[in-house]
């Protein structure tokens, strides 16, 4: 299956918003679907985004498949209430494990460029390529007369190269070399692996042990490990969505969607072991966790267990706390 455009994917998120604001008016209805016939592309990925129902005008549709979508500028304003002891107790207990789950590699602190939990960040390197750190990532910066080079050390960029420049584009990982063919792509450190995702051109791939280099194009992905390279699959829809505030998931494990919401909130948010292995498709805004843990109970048989709002975790819907 191919990927679709960025612009496509846009398109879908400003109507998701239109859709979901409740104050669309017949003439947006028709607007949409005429938008929604125009090309199957907007059909495969509004579908993916879980618009469906929205296609359908379900008001009764539950919020997890709506795609609770925000701007990114409408980040949530965290609160501190501590209310007697034993509370106090407890929210101390979740700002230790948040600090503990927010630990980093002590060489991160050392690169060029880093971000913070919740943190994004553009560069416009001296090429004019731009690069979009995503929360909690580290990159280094190296440009000779030989070639443009950037060591990712942990997180997730986005690559743009700036054309024009002769010399070698290549992100380096612990696990190998990226060298871009004139392209737009993700890479993305994942504990002992790198994984890259193709969304303009091409992208030679070459690991750190290996003679083997193996070119990938748009619309793929891989993961690169020390001696040698996964086999080539689809890129997932909205690869990029993190970008422009969204994660968009599709059939992804309920432990890692509930990771990467935890990069952008502050405090603890844990999954119960047993439910962490639940699959589930959708989009959710990075900025607005509440909104995006609001749209679990609906879909799957889960619960948020809410001690206070530094301490917040996912259990299973039967689970009772004494």
């Amino acid at each position: 299956m191919s990927a679709v455009s960025a612009r496509v994917l846009d398109e879908a998120i400003a109507w998701q918003l239109c859709l979901d604001s409740g104050e669309a008016t017949s003439r947006e209805r028709q607007a949409f679907a005429g938008w929604l016939a125009a090309d199957p592309d907007h059909a495969r990925v509004w579908q993916q985004l879980g618009g469906v129902d929205q296609q359908l005008a379900s008001v009764n549709a539950p919020a997890a498949r709506r795609a609770l979508l925000h701007s990114a500028a409408a980040r949530r304003q965290q609160r501190s209430r501590l209310g007697g002891s034993a509370l106090g107790v407890v929210l101390s207990c979740g700002l230790l494990l948040g600090l503990l789950h927010q630990q980093r590699p002590l060489g991160d602190y050392l690169a060029d460029e880093m971000t913070a939990s919740g943190e994004q960040r553009d560069l416009t390197l001296a090429d004019h390529s731009q690069v979009r750190l995503n929360s909690r990532s580290a990159v280094d910066i190296d440009f000779s007369g030989a070639e443009r080079r950037l060591f990712l050390r942990s997180g997730e960029i986005l690559v743009q190269t700036g054309h024009g420049d002769p010399r070698p584009f290549v992100v380096d990982t612990a696990q190998g070399r990226l060298r871009a063919l004139g392209t737009r792509f993700l890479v993305r450190r994942e504990g002992d692996a790198t994984r890259l995702i193709v969304l303009q051109s091409a992208v030679a791939a070459h690991p750190a042990g290996s003679p083997d280099e193996r070119v990938i194009n748009a619309g793929s992905q891989v993961l690169m490990h020390d001696t040698s390279l996964d086999g080539v699959a689809s890129a997932p829809v909205g690869a990029d969505a993190w970008s422009r505030g969204m994660l968009v998931v599709e059939n992804q494990r309920l432990g890692d969607l509930l990771a990467s919401l935890a990069e952008y909130r502050h405090g603890y948010l844990g999954v119960d072991p047993s439910i962490a292995d639940l699959r589930i498709s959708g989009s959710f805004p990075l900025y607005d966790s509440e909104r995006a843990l609001a749209a679990l109970p609906p879909s799957l048989p889960v619960r948020i267990e809410r001690h206070t709002d530094w301490w917040v975790r996912v259990v299973p819907q039967a689970t009772v706390t004494p």
